[in-house]
């Protein structure tokens, strides 16, 4: 059975994501996430596969103060999945960078929830 969801949905699942970026609290990030998911961001060399790696991950991540700006996205829908990919623009207020990357999340229905199964990201080349 597919659960039915809208761009506009995906849209505001995203956005409550880069808003718990904002939280500071890796707790907040990794809720978004299921237990079986795929970590592969930019600043990072290795893949990340479980809920620890990636809680560690964000807790030194958000310690730089990460501001994020969806610059233009897609959105494809599917029964049970949806992937938003597109470009953003990461702005770290500790330090002054900006990092301008691609980007795709896959949002699948656990039952339950939706939830991030893979998250890529990747420096734009210059």
């Amino acid at each position: 059975m597919c659960v039915a969801v809208s761009e506009k949905e995906i849209d505001a699942l995203l956005e409550r994501w880069k808003d718990s970026l904002q939280s500071g609290n890796p707790h907040k990030v990794i809720a978004h996430y299921a237990s079986k998911s795929v970590l592969l961001p930019f600043s990072s060399m290795k893949p990340l596969l479980t809920l620890d790696e990636k809680e560690e991950y964000f807790r030194h991540f958000l310690k730089e103060k990460p501001l994020v700006r969806i610059n233009s996205h897609t959105i494809e829908l599917d029964c049970n999945t949806a992937i938003n990919e597109g470009f953003y623009t990461y702005t770290f207020q500790k330090s002054g960078r900006i990092v301008n990357a691609r980007y795709s999340v896959v949002f699948k229905w656990d039952g339950l929830q939706w939830l991030i199964t893979s998250d890529h990201s990747s420096v734009l080349p210059r």
